[in-house]
């Protein structure tokens, strides 16, 4: 029996003896032995958000420390019926070209006492092969940067697993979900930039089974079409450098001239774009072709690109996010589907033109 508050401490040097002998790992009962109060009380202290006393606290954290005792997360989770655990499923390109919106939710997870499980994937179109691995998981929730069915969604709700959807624009399908919202942000874009005088876009998309590039794409096409601009040539790329190079390049041949702007779906590609149209066009950036990105990852304020660029606030989406799949862990499930939207911001770089030519402003 686990001792009450009232017991006495067994001396350290005993227990530690008995431990030795018996060639066992140390446990909670034998913290609570040490420190002179009940298993629970320890179980309590290193549990997030649970109540005790400070001096409970310190007796408890004495005994742990000295004892050398690591909470048996297993063993906690057969009690709670809880792993802490949140799956994160995310493609190998958002991955690898945007990486910090991974670490910000990695961060905030971990905040509140959960711990991320990746599950990649190499394109959004394989994530049936990916929910059959990550149900053999006993995890408390998933956060799932990828595109998903009504089906998928259904599946999540008849294995009562609480879901929420990241930066990833779901129409028509009721479910937790926290984006920027990547279609309005492109209309702006191609606002401000028809206001400062350019009329022929191109479009360097990213891959055409990827949401975001999707949502992206969308927007630029719909709000160049309202303003009766010429037609934009697109150019599917896979997110990274040598797709912005080689994009420029067809983009260019097709329209046999240089586009007014580019627009890039992520800044990777835009740093391509920009380092193929100086080195091998010579064509200058941005007096002749403005260039403009996504995401303002690391590397697009260097000074060789200071990258004209969309910024997301993936730290505040993570907040959210980390916050809305701890609400429903807790909730069980029972919660009506909530949408947050956060909105793109415009970061003014060195590689477009944002206001209009002289002539354009005098007529």
């Amino acid at each position: 029996m686990p001792p009450t508050k009232q017991q006495p401490a067994v001396p350290l040097a005993e227990q530690k003896a008995i431990i030795l002998r018996e060639g066992r790992r140390v446990t909670s009962y034998d913290v609570a032995l040490v420190a002179g109060v009940s298993q629970s009380a320890v179980s309590r202290c290193f549990k997030p958000g649970a109540s005790f006393s400070k001096a409970t606290y310190a007796r408890v954290m004495k005994a742990a420390e000295s004892l050398e005792y690591i909470p048996n997360a297993a063993a906690r989770s057969l009690i709670t019926r809880r792993t802490n655990v949140i799956a994160i499923v995310v493609s190998h390109s958002s991955l690898l070209y945007d990486p910090a919106a991974l670490s910000e939710l990695s961060q905030q997870l971990n905040r509140r006492g959960k711990r991320a499980l990746l599950f990649t994937m190499q394109h959004e179109g394989e994530i049936e092969s990916i929910l059959t691995d990550v149900w053999q998981f006993q995890v408390d929730g998933v956060i799932a940067a990828s595109r998903l069915s009504e089906a998928h969604v259904a599946e999540f709700k008849r294995r009562k697993v609480p879901l929420v959807v990241f930066n990833r624009h779901l129409r028509d399908i009721e479910v937790n979900t926290v984006l920027c919202d990547q279609y309005e942000a492109s209309r702006a874009l191609v606002t401000r930039l028809a206001a400062a005088g350019h009329r022929q876009f191109a479009l360097i998309g990213g891959p055409e089974q990827n949401s975001v590039a999707i949502e992206r794409l969308r927007g630029a096409l719909d709000r160049i079409e309202e303003l009766g601009l010429p037609p934009a040539p697109v150019f599917h790329g896979r997110f990274d450098y040598n797709s912005g190079v080689a994009g420029l390049h067809e983009l260019i041949a097709r329209i046999g001239a240089v586009p007014d702007a580019v627009i890039c779906g992520n800044d990777p590609m835009a740093m391509g774009c920009v380092d193929a149209a100086r080195q091998h066009l010579h064509i200058d950036v941005p007096s002749q072709m403005s260039v403009v990105g996504c995401d303002a990852v690391e590397g697009s304020n260097w000074l060789s690109y200071e990258l004209t660029t969309l910024r997301q606030p993936l730290h505040r989406m993570a907040v959210a996010t980390a916050d809305l799949i701890c609400k429903l862990i807790e909730a069980e499930g029972f919660m009506e589907p909530e949408k947050r939207v956060f909105a793109a911001q415009f970061v003014e770089g060195e590689t477009a033109r944002l206001t209009a030519p002289r002539a354009t402003l005098a007529a």
